[in-house]
């Protein structure tokens, strides 16, 4: 593998269903990208016990627990399955270790990304907010059609 084909450790912050779903198709369809870690905040989870059944690093400390994972350093993109709220903090911490971040929250701290439409113009923001699924049906065909 050459330097621009290794994978990118990241991490899920988030053990629910949309943070776990995540989890799946990054282990299966990741073809750039290799999970290094689940983070929640109860310990009884389901996504948290699924990730530990698959070998994944798991906490259920939060972002304090992330932060203290071995390997922490060699993550290169975290994603944020939580709440808007929480995302707030995740980042700023986040930001204090010069993680990307990309938001799955409602925060909308970074720029709004529609993949297939504007990626590109933010491949260096430290966080991208990713448009809802709605949007991200209906805007390429919207700039399609125009």
């Amino acid at each position: 593998m050459t330097p621009t084909e290794q994978r990118i450790p990241v991490a899920i912050i988030g053990s629910g269903n949309i943070g776990t779903d995540l989890m799946i198709k990054v282990m299966r369809h990741g073809r750039r990208l290799s999970m290094a870690a689940m983070v929640g905040i109860d310990a009884a989870s389901e996504g948290l016990a699924r990730a530990a059944r698959l070998g994944v690093a798991t906490t259920a400390e939060g972002i304090d627990g992330l932060v203290g994972l071995p390997g922490f350093d060699d993550i290169g993109i975290v994603f944020d399955a939580t709440s808007a709220g929480a995302h707030a903090r995740h980042d700023a911490i986040l930001r204090q270790h010069g993680k990307r971040v990309v938001d799955l929250t409602p925060a909308a701290i970074g720029p709004y990304v529609v993949p297939v439409v504007n990626l590109a113009e933010h491949l260096d923001a430290p966080n991208v907010n990713m448009v809802t699924c709605g949007g991200q049906a209906t805007i390429p065909m919207v700039r399609a059609v125009a």
